[in-house]
């Protein structure tokens, strides 16, 4: 007797150079994976058609209008390489019988890791000092930073990420205040850590960073309004998402001094900027051009998770929540 095994076919957006390796390796032919360049949108998920499943990334598009045109191609299913979901309207892909998985935890150290090295590197000037040394200045005129023992560091939001990057401020010597709808007595004990709620944690805090989910509550977290309670030259970090930060407010604040350093991995306006090579072009973002030429800013293209953990992990994952898909079974990583 014959059997013919089907293999699943994947459409996969917004493939990087930096992931393809891992997501092959993991895969290892089990899927029909078909690589491609780009992002997912309107015009875009005709390169979908043939494939029972796509797979996209945190700047892909899986609005409604979008969704339709993958429901009419016959796209049943939508892994993501990421754990966030809020560039897909969840409720109405469900309507359509899309089934949503996703990758909940890949490396949370890595991006408490990265946020951290951002603190240092503002703290310490040393992008400024590693420039000056490649033109033979050896000045350090300019070039003064802090202890960070003792310093009050705001985390908003203690889930995986937020929790880490709250252990290892707290071994610089860091006083934690902590924001969150759930209390973690892992950090109330062993981090000495306290819970207050946000206006409190921005008017004491020296260093706040951004570790939220973004949700329609989270939306512009960060506004006139919260930079107003803040602490006269603070800090402020956001490796979460965009989204959580009303960038001209935040640049409003950078000019008043209200804040005195700005440390962003992610953007709201990112979209078709970040991951591109834009050497060759003009750059058409007003924000992003007023962020970069000042020197109290430092800016990163969405590159904390970028570890070799990570997105081995990232993948392994993914093809994990494909196999269940292909073979109808329940996903523990599905978005209910």
């Amino acid at each position: 007797m014959c059997f013919i095994i089907q293999i699943m076919k994947v459409a996969v957006f917004n493939t990087h150079k930096f992931e393809k390796e891992y997501l092959v390796d993991a895969n290892d032919n089990k899927h029909e994976l078909k690589l491609l360049d780009s992002y997912l949108n309107i015009d875009t998920t005709i390169l979908a058609k043939g494939c029972e499943a796509i797979c996209i990334f945190t700047q892909d598009n899986g609005s409604a209008p979008v969704l339709d045109k993958l429901h009419e191609i016959g796209v049943k299913h939508i892994a993501l390489r990421s754990a966030g979901y809020n560039n897909v309207d969840i409720p109405y892909a469900k309507s359509l019988g899309i089934r949503i998985v996703r990758v909940p935890d890949y490396s949370p150290n890595s991006i408490a890791e990265f946020t951290v090295a951002i603190i240092l590197a503002l703290n310490r000037k040393l992008i400024r000092s590693h420039y000056r040394i490649m033109e033979m200045n050896y000045s350090l005129d300019g070039l003064v930073g802090f202890d960070m023992n003792g310093k009050t560091v705001g985390i908003v939001g203690t889930g995986k990420i937020g929790r880490i990057a709250a252990k290892i401020l707290h071994g610089f010597g860091c006083h934690i205040l902590a924001y969150d709808t759930v209390i973690d007595q892992t950090l109330v004990e062993e981090c000495k850590a306290t819970y207050t709620d946000l206006d409190s944690l921005c008017n004491q805090s020296d260093i706040i960073s951004l570790h939220v989910p973004l949700k329609e509550q989270t939306h512009y977290l960060v506004n006139e309004a919260q930079i107003a309670k803040m602490k006269k030259g603070v800090m402020l970090i956001n490796t979460g998402r965009g989204g959580l930060v009303n960038t001209q407010d935040v640049i409003n604040g950078l000019k008043s001094q209200q804040i005195g350093y700005y440390g962003m991995d992610v953007y709201e306006e990112e979209e078709g900027l970040f991951f591109e090579d834009h050497s060759e072009d003009i750059l058409q973002d007003d924000m992003i051009a007023r962020l970069m030429t000042l020197r109290n800013v430092m800016i990163t293209s969405h590159q904390a998770f970028l570890t070799d953990t990570a997105l081995k992990n990232i993948a392994e994952t993914t093809i994990e929540n494909l196999d269940c898909l292909e073979k109808g079974l329940p996903c523990k990583n599905e978005v209910l």
